[in-house]
């Protein structure tokens, strides 16, 4: 593996002013933001990132009606403040890949066979370390307000949710990971990548987004509201649509939550 320290000077770009918030406990970081948005905007002043990373959160979400367990003070649990007016509505999946692909960059310093698992969690193996929430709002048409919620499992050893395939870091490399130390590499990574959107390096984004996909070459099993299929990857399109090709060479096209991966 190469050093964390090689990944970031090959990223020496102007980055983002980054401003960090960090609190005991809270329901959710991504509610914290939402209920103190006029104070993180003051706070955030001359920033172009507000972080805020929670020891515990007593109703931290995972998709749908998903709750994200997590030992106290143990994991990663962190919300991002930024506002993309740049990125184009119709491409507002170039965010969540940003934020996909961070994760994996710097959680693949410290272990190989890190993926992405459409849309952005992101697998070890077959076992999931991390997942991100993103939502925007939206104003004159462009995105105001964007709040990234993001979740890491990093030194929790035992899961006792019903969670079926959750690993942290610790399971991994046998040792524990400095929380905080994690949370500033990731967004020196990030805030490298936010420059690329900014600057219109759109296919930079999409290209490593492809190139670390979960189960990106072969046939796998999936489900649907028709039932089991076995498919392999075409694309992921710019919206953020799945797109498969069946074993009877027909093409089938998803979004989120329409089609399930068999694990």
């Amino acid at each position: 593996m190469r050093s964390i320290l090689s990944l970031f000077e090959r990223k020496k770009k102007p980055q983002s002013i980054v401003n960090y918030v960090d609190i005991n406990e809270t329901d959710s970081t991504s509610n914290y933001l939402k209920q103190h948005l006029p104070d993180m905007e003051t706070v955030g002043n001359h920033a172009d990132l507000v972080v805020v990373s929670a020891d515990y959160q007593t109703a931290g979400r995972g998709q749908g009606t998903n709750h994200w367990e997590s030992e106290g003070g143990k994991n990663l649990l962190f919300s991002i403040l930024c506002h993309p007016v740049w990125v184009p509505l119709h491409s507002q999946f170039l965010i969540s890949e940003a934020v996909a692909i961070s994760i994996r960059d710097v959680l693949s310093q410290y272990t190989d066979g890190i993926t992405i698992k459409w849309p952005n969690d992101i697998y070890w193996k077959n076992k999931k370390i991390s997942g991100t929430i993103i939502e925007n709002s939206l104003s004159q048409g462009h995105i105001h307000d964007c709040i990234i919620g993001t979740g890491i499992n990093v030194n929790q050893q035992v899961f006792k949710s019903d969670a079926p395939n959750p690993v942290s870091l610790i399971q991994i490399i046998g040792r524990e990971t400095d929380r905080n130390v994690l949370l500033r590499e990731l967004m020196t990574v990030f805030s490298s990548y936010l420059t690329d959107l900014r600057n219109g390096n759109y296919e930079k984004i999409v290209s490593l987004y492809t190139s670390y996909l979960y189960r990106a070459h072969g046939f796998f099993t999936y489900r649907d509201k028709n039932g089991l299929f076995d498919a392999a990857l075409v694309e992921v399109e710019d919206d953020g649509h799945y797109i498969l090709r069946d074993r009877e060479d027909r093409i089938r096209s998803y979004a989120f939550k329409e089609v399930e991966f068999i694990i």
